[in-house]
């Protein structure tokens, strides 16, 4: 949940919160949605809108059978669309539900997820308390153990750790946000259940823009602040976050550092693709023998705990001597 920009006017009357639901193709899940946001217990004035993004389905004439017991309820509901062929995607849609929406504070609700009932009230709450913060929550998947090591990483993360960290999902709108000052709070209960399934908008980001978007906030928010540091990590993934820095930030790894001795007894990394000449050998080193600042890039929860208590033996402090890039 985040507030709305003051930027934002609002026609007629206003909600105290609006829940954005863009749609496309949802029919299977309205059901259990719109239930969801009927059940919710919160007192406040809330309000639905929805956009929906040119669905082949009947998700549209679902959603206004919906309308009836929905206003009984005390939510007004605004919902528009497109009947173009050609989906326009996820953000083009909440961007218009943003727009017809009158609501105070804005709550991002996909078709395909359920909230748990006190999610708009205890949302709310913190974001009254934290109004330029946006405002998460934990979340439970369906169906149960699905990307359970995701599910785990996710909620486990602070509120410092989810900036630096990041996740897949409106990496634009959250990192415009932080650069304009916002912050992250998080309310430590699952109020979402998560739904994966094979349809769910998360499959269509690339992972490589994903990658990219994440790549460049971390040498603006992190990188840029440090005059040299190495990364932890001398396999592929690690190869591939130095390929991916700009020059600048690669003349600034003054190591990579891992435990496989074979990488270590190499001795350096080239980097190949470098059209300097001679080209760029970064050494590699074990991690006791390497110097912080670190960006670890070694994907958490992975090794039995054992790479996490290697870093736990430098007694570094997150956030100052380290990051995760993962």
């Amino acid at each position: 949940m985040s507030a709305r920009d003051c930027s934002q006017p609002t026609e007629g009357s206003s909600a105290e919160v609006s829940v954005i639901m863009p749609v496309y193709n949802a029919s299977d899940w309205l059901d259990e949605c719109l239930q969801s946001i009927l059940q919710q217990d919160f007192q406040g004035c809330m309000e639905l809108s929805v956009y929906d993004d040119g669905s082949t389905d009947n998700s549209r004439e679902m959603i206004e059978s919906w309308r009836e017991r929905l206003e009984e309820r005390g939510v007004s509901m605004v919902m528009s669309g497109h009947n173009s062929t050609s989906p326009r995607g996820v953000g083009f849609a909440k961007n218009q539900a943003v727009c017809q929406s009158s609501g105070r504070f804005l709550c991002f609700q996909d078709a395909d997820d359920v909230m748990r009932p006190q999610r708009v009230r205890l949302q709310h709450e913190a974001a009254v308390l934290n109004p330029t913060a946006i405002v998460g929550c934990k979340v439970c998947r369906v169906p149960e153990g699905s990307t359970e090591r995701y599910t785990r990483w996710i909620n486990s993360l602070t509120p410092d750790q989810i900036i630096t960290q990041g996740v897949p999902e409106d990496l634009l709108f959250f990192y415009e946000s932080l650069r304009r000052g916002g912050g992250v709070v998080r309310v430590d209960e699952c109020l979402l259940v998560y739904r994966y399934h094979e349809h769910a908008a998360t499959h269509s980001v690339l992972e490589e823009t994903i990658w990219s978007l994440r790549v460049d906030f971390l040498q603006e928010r992190v990188l840029s602040q440090w005059e040299s540091f190495t990364i932890w990590n001398a396999g592929k993934q690690g190869r591939k976050l130095y390929r991916s820095l700009t020059p600048a930030n690669q003349k600034k790894v003054k190591a990579l550092c891992d435990v496989d001795e074979n990488k270590i007894q190499k001795g350096f990394y080239t980097y190949e693709e470098s059209q300097e000449r001679p080209k760029p050998k970064i050494p590699v080193l074990h991690f006791t023998t390497a110097s912080p600042p670190f960006i670890v890039c070694v994907k958490l929860d992975m090794t039995d705990g054992v790479m996490e208590e290697n870093l736990r033996s430098l007694q570094l402090t997150e956030g100052k001597h380290y990051y995760h890039f993962n």
